[in-house]
Parts: C-alpha cells; sequence; structure tokens
C-alpha cells in the first residue's frame, strides 16, 4: 500500500468561461500503471467532508485518486450568494467543469473510474453519458437521476435544520463560504422548475461498467433511483445497503471500499 498523496493543492481552471481556482488533491500519483479513481463530492461536500476516506479506498486498491472541491465549495473559487444556479448545473459539471480540470492538471489522457456520491453520482452518470469514450466505469453512491418528494422533503428539513443549530458554523469548516454553498444547493433543488429535472434518457448512453450503491435507508431517495439506473443500462450491479443512510461511505465504509475494489479490479482488467 501507497499513502504518498500531493496537495492540497489548487490550480488555476478555464471553466464555465471564466478563470477559476480548484483546490484538489492527489493520492498516489506515482502508481501510474494503476487506474485513477476520482472522487465526486455531494451537494455540501469538499476535499476535506471526505475526510480521509478516499485515502483508505486508493490505500486498500493500490491506485491513484483525484479529489477535488468544485467551483463554490471548498478552498475553491467561492460562489457569489446572488448568483443563481441554472437547471443544468450537474451537466456543466459532468461536460465542461471535470474535463477543463483534468485538462489542467494534464490528466485529459486519462479514462477514469469515477466514485461519486449523491450530486456526484449525477455528475458521474452525466460524464459517462455525455462522454463515454473518456471513462473506464463509475461508480455511484446514493445518485440522483430524478427528483422525487422524499428529495425535496429532506431538504426542507435540512433547512429548518439550518435556521436552528450550529450546521452554519460546522458548514463554514468547511468552504471559503458555507452560506453560498448552502443557498445555492438549497435554493435549486426547492425551486419549482427544478422538479421536472431528469437524466433517465441519457442513461442509455452510457457504455462502461456501472456499480450503483444506495442505503435502504436513505433519507433522500428511496431505491427506485438505483433501479431505475440498472433499466437503463442493463449492466449496471446494484449494492442495495442495509442499516444504510444517504452516506453509504460513512455508514457501511468497510463494505463499501471492499466493493469498490472489487470493481476497480474488474474495470482495470
Amino acid at each position: 500500500m501507497n499513502e504518498t498523496s500531493v496537495g492540497p493543492g489548487i490550480v488555476q481552471v478555464h471553466s464555465m468561461g471564466r478563470q477559476i481556482e480548484i483546490e484538489y488533491q492527489l493520492l498516489s500519483p506515482e502508481l501510474q500503471q494503476r487506474p485513477l479513481l476520482i472522487f465526486l463530492h455531494e451537494g455540501l461536500g469538499s476535499i476535506s467532508m471526505w475526510r480521509d476516506w478516499p485515502e483508505q479506498v486508493c490505500n486498500a486498491a493500490n491506485c491513484r485518486g483525484l479529489v477535488y472541491s468544485r467551483y463554490g465549495y471548498g478552498r475553491s473559487t467561492p460562489r457569489p450568494l446572488d448568483e443563481i444556479r441554472g437547471l443544468d448545473y450537474l451537466h456543466i459539471q459532468a461536460q465542461d467543469a471535470l474535463p477543463a480540470l483534468l485538462d489542467a492538471l494534464n490528466l485529459a489522457e486519462e479514462k477514469p473510474i469515477l466514485y461519486g456520491h449523491s450530486d456526484g453520482g449525477s455528475i458521474a452518470l452525466l460524464y459517462a453519458a455525455l462522454l463515454p469514450e473518456r471513462v473506464a466505469g463509475i461508480a455511484v453512491a446514493a445518485p440522483h437521476i430524478f427528483v422525487e418528494d422524499i428529495t425535496v422533503e429532506g431538504i426542507r428539513k435540512a433547512l429548518d435544520i439550518y435556521r436552528s443549530t450550529d450546521f452554519p458554523a460546522r458548514l463554514a469548516r468547511h468552504h471559503h463560504d458555507g452560506e453560498s454553498v448552502f443557498r445555492a444547493w438549497v435554493d435549486i433543488w426547492l425551486t419549482p422548475e427544478f422538479r421536472a429535472w431528469n437524466i433517465e434518457e441519457l442513461l442509455e448512453n452510457i457504455q462502461c461498467p456501472v456499480l450503483a450503491i444506495q442505503g435502504v435507508e436513505d433519507e433522500y431517495g428511496t431505491l427506485e433511483q438505483i433501479r431505475g439506473i440498472q433499466r437503463r443500462v442493463p449492466h449496471t450491479e446494484l449494492l442495495e445497503i442495509p442499516e444504510c443512510g444517504h452516506s453509504p461511505h460513512r455508514d457501511q465504509s468497510q463494505l463499501v471500499i471492499d466493493a469498490l475494489c472489487d470493481f476497480i479490479e474488474r474495470v482495470s482488467g
């Protein structure tokens, strides 16, 4: 096992029509003959919110890793509070922002494996659907492929918690601007027009291996999210985890690590 890492650092990226700074960390970059696993965080996530879990995965799988905070998150360029997030914000992350980051890091020729959680899972699915030639495989945990009532209700509850507890202070420890991160997430998901957001048809373009993971007790989505992926992408492998909520990598960490190690070995051949 190798525990070498580079960063976290900052790289200048031209994305979304502007020059921005993106916080990133490379794990075991010297393992050039091993697969590259890219970690895509949730809607309130960042490098620091993963804690040491990406390192645990890369050490167990003996692979390279890339962890980064998307625009507006972590120590990346903050999103202005008055900047409106479009209904296609996840598509933009998949089709523009991630390729731009890989280009800036001289990784554009890689065919990585993606691990995406929640919003990050949706980005991984969109990346594989829109850029099928640029990915070797994807593993998604608690992804969204359409908007459910349980998701909207969960976000409304999160808004109440944000207003009534120390949640803002805890979020601020992980982001330049925690208020901007939270408002961008809540505002788009509670926008009435976003109820029609749906990527199911796009999924049929996915050619690479897919591992779809979800907790049976996920408070932000039903198992129809990952079962819906399998209906559109029949070669999808499902992992439905009992006693697990919306964050399988925290609730059932070792089980997910073991599943990822097996998936990475099969994908890398």
